[in-house]
């Protein structure tokens, strides 16, 4: 063993039943450096950091700590080690302060009879001031998803660390907290501590790792510098095959410039947005971009009646829809799909055919009013069949499935009442590249098939890649519009962040 290496990984196997999550892994994390996992979802990236962190043991292999075999049997003799775990879901106490979640291993060990409130809120304001200006005051429960993952981070950051694992830690961050978390990440590695950084998104490798570790089917396939290796090949290692063509065509001009499919005219909640219009023509995939905080899930929420709105009037296909409550949104056909899978998209104890069927449960109940087993599972089967759902069976719990299959459970969802136009919010956030794909496909073939598709992502790459069009949010207004070859990164986030002003020359790029 190498006298840089911190950590070492040998053989380590790990079944669950007749599933084999990991088979002869070997890793090897060097000290000071940002170590990247790539690999899709059931990979076995997670299976492997949960053992590394003492909260599943392995059937076999072995761990060694600076060169002496070690055998973690839990979380707290991980962080007595020196690792700390960041998880992509959060964990947070969401009825206790922020600064009490931050510091709440060390208030477990000191026991003490009163708390110093003050204090601790001024620690935590200290540990705040590289991240964000969140105050550490504030409940969990009031802060945005984004937020919570920031507040995860600082806890992290807390523990005394040797070893940092981050898993996809930006998923809910805007760009700018992003490229803070970023500068962190090199300060710690420049002071020694090694990080292990989990993430789905390539630019986010080979701007900020030093290395990177593909898995595949729970397999290690290979360990590169990130100057030797080019994304697609990393790709390509991922999937075990040659991945061309991420993004579906687009439809053809002539396809989605004909009849409006729905209107939006003077929607305003009087707060978080105003005087939002705007059509769908059929057959487009229309995007919504802004930066965290604009207002672009409110105005999603707020078509939907699931957020409080003061005005606006929608029509669907040429006729007035009355929208008060998702109820009244659902039976004209138009559903959302939450950026908060687990939170709000699936139920992820529930069995996979139960999630299918809960949008409407009249789809599958008999004439007693009972749900029909086999009505329901015939459901998921067809709706499975539809998606290319990857699970065992429709009995089987949704936390059994990886991310990208909970995520087609939850379109699966939206699909069983044929709707007319599905919102998606984030649709592939922490989705693995090759489940983005195929959701992407999907997408674009019901597009095609004449549902309304609107999409909302923090991800620019995604919305150019997919969307025909993409309106972009700032302050809780469209700033503007952008389409062909106008459709770039950079104008979206002129759009996002300064007043645009539309140029004689480029009508494809146009303030509203």
């Amino acid at each position: 063993m190498r006298d840089d290496v911190v950590l070492e990984i040998r053989n380590l196997s790990k079944s669950f039943g007749a599933v084999k999550a990991l088979k002869g892994v070997d890793f090897e994390l060097r000290k000071g450096e940002i170590h990247a996992i790539a690999g899709e979802n059931g990979a076995g990236k997670s299976t492997l950091m949960n053992i590394i962190d003492g909260i599943l043991q392995p059937d076999s292999g072995d761990i060694f700590w600076d060169g002496q075999k070690v055998k973690i049997t839990s979380p707290t003799m991980a962080q007595k080690l020196g690792i700390g775990f960041v998880h992509q879901e959060i964990a947070l106490c969401p009825d206790v302060s922020v600064a009490e979640n931050i510091f709440m291993s060390r208030t477990n060990v000191s026991r003490s009879f009163l708390m110093n409130y003050a204090q601790q809120e001024q620690d935590a304001k200290e540990v705040f001031q590289s991240l964000s200006d969140i105050d550490p005051a504030t409940l969990v429960k009031h802060l945005s998803i984004s937020n919570q993952q920031l507040v995860e981070i600082a806890k992290a950051l807390t523990l005394d660390c040797r070893v940092l694992i981050l898993d996809e830690p930006t998923a809910a961050l805007t760009e700018a907290e992003a490229q803070t978390l970023f500068g962190i990440m090199r300060n710690l590695a420049d002071r020694g501590i090694s990080i292990i950084y989990i993430s789905h998104r390539m630019v986010e490798i080979f701007d900020n790792c030093d290395r990177v570790s593909v898995f595949r089917d729970g397999q290690y396939i290979a360990t590169h510098d990130v100057q030797d290796i080019a994304p697609s090949d990393v790709v390509n290692a991922m999937v075990g095959r040659v991945l061309e063509n991420l993004y579906p065509e687009k439809q053809s001009e002539a396809d989605t410039t004909g009849e409006a499919l729905f209107q939006v005219a003077d929607l305003s909640d009087d707060d978080r947005f105003d005087d939002v219009s705007f059509a769908l023509r059929k057959g487009e995939i229309l995007g919504i971009a802004g930066l965290i905080g604009a207002g672009r899930s409110e105005i999603v929420k707020g078509i939907c009646g699931l957020h409080p709105r003061t005005r606006g009037s929608f029509a669907l296909q040429g006729k007035p829809a009355k929208i008060d409550t998702y109820q009244d949104s659902i039976a004209q056909g138009i559903v959302y799909l939450s950026e908060d899978r687990k939170g709000e998209g699936v139920f992820l104890d529930m069995p996979i055919a139960a999630n299918i069927s809960a949008l409407d449960l009249g789809l599958v109940a008999n004439g007693a009013g009972l749900i029909g087993a086999e009505t329901e599972t015939r459901l998921a089967a067809d709706l499975g069949q539809r998606l290319n759902l990857k699970c065992g069976q429709f009995s089987d719990p949704v936390s059994s499935l990886s991310g990208g299959n909970q995520q087609k459970v939850a379109l699966a969802k939206l699909l069983s009442v044929n709707p007319r136009l599905i919102f998606l919010d984030e649709p592939t956030r922490g989705v693995d590249v090759g489940a983005k794909s195929e959701i992407h496909k999907i997408l674009r073939d019901l597009a095609r098939s004449g549902v309304g598709i609107v999409i909302i992502s923090s991800e620019l790459p995604e919305l150019i890649g997919v969307c025909d069009r993409v309106l972009v949010v700032r302050e809780g207004q469209i700033s503007g519009e952008v389409t062909g070859d106008a459709m770039t990164e950079e104008n979206i986030m002129r759009l996002a962040s300064v007043m645009e002003t539309a140029s004689a020359n480029q009508v494809q790029m146009r303030a509203i």
